[in-house]
C-alpha cells in the first residue's frame, strides 16, 4: 500500500500541464477533421464550424486544449476573441487548393502580425498530402514565404487529416516546443 500512496503523492506532484493551442486556417482546410482525428473520434460526417469546436487531448503527459475556430471569412475577424493565452498557433493550410493559397499566406501573415500571439510558436500543417494534386511542404513554404518568419519558431508539417498520417509528428513538434516554453 505504501508503494501506491508514493506514486500517488509523486503523481500529485507533477500534475499535467494544461496547454492551449489554436487551431486556425481558411474554411476546407480540414481544421475539424484533423482536430476529430487528435481526438480518436470518427471523421465521416464532418460539416462546416459554424462557430468554434473545443477537445482535449492527452499527449506526451500535457493536456492540449485544442481550440478549433470556423475558417469561413464572415467568422474570421472574431478569431481575435480566441488569442489571449495561446501556447501554440497551428494554422491548417489545404495544400491542394492552388487557388486560394495566397488567400491562406495573407490570412497567415495577418494573424502573426497580432500582439497577443507575439512570439507563439507556430505549426502548419500542410493538410491533404494524400491528393495527388497537392505540393509537398518543401514548396509550400516557400509559395507561402515561411523563411521570412524570424520572430518565433515554427514548422511546416505535412499531413493527411484524413488518414492521420503526418498528425503524430506534428503533434510531437508542439509537445517538445510547449515543454521548452514552460520551463
Amino acid at each position: 500500500m505504501g508503494g501506491l500512496l508514493s506514486i500517488l503523492r509523486r503523481l500529485k506532484q507533477t500534475p499535467e500541464q494544461e496547454v492551449r493551442l489554436l487551431l486556425l486556417g481558411l474554411d476546407n482546410a480540414g481544421k475539424t477533421t484533423l482536430l476529430k482525428q487528435l481526438a480518436a473520434e470518427d471523421v465521416s460526417h464532418i460539416t462546416p464550424t459554424q462557430g468554434f469546436n473545443i477537445k482535449s487531448v492527452q499527449s506526451s503527459g500535457f493536456k492540449l486544449n485544442v481550440w478549433d475556430i470556423g475558417g469561413q471569412r464572415k467568422i474570421r475577424p472574431y478569431w481575435r476573441n480566441y488569442f489571449e493565452n495561446t501556447d501554440v498557433l497551428i494554422y491548417v493550410i489545404d495544400s491542394s487548393d492552388g487557388k486560394r493559397l495566397e488567400e491562406a499566406r495573407l490570412q497567415l501573415f495577418e494573424l502573426l502580425d497580432d500582439d497577443q500571439l507575439a512570439a507563439v510558436p507556430l505549426l502548419i500543417f500542410a493538410n491533404k498530402q494524400d491528393l495527388m494534386t497537392s505540393p509537398s511542404a518543401a514548396e509550400l513554404a516557400e509559395s507561402l514565404r515561411l523563411q521570412s518568419i524570424r520572430d518565433r519558431m515554427w514548422q511546416i508539417q505535412a499531413c493527411s487529416a484524413l488518414t492521420s498520417e503526418g498528425l503524430q509528428d506534428g503533434m510531437s513538434w508542439v509537445c517538445k516546443n510547449i515543454t521548452s516554453l514552460k520551463k
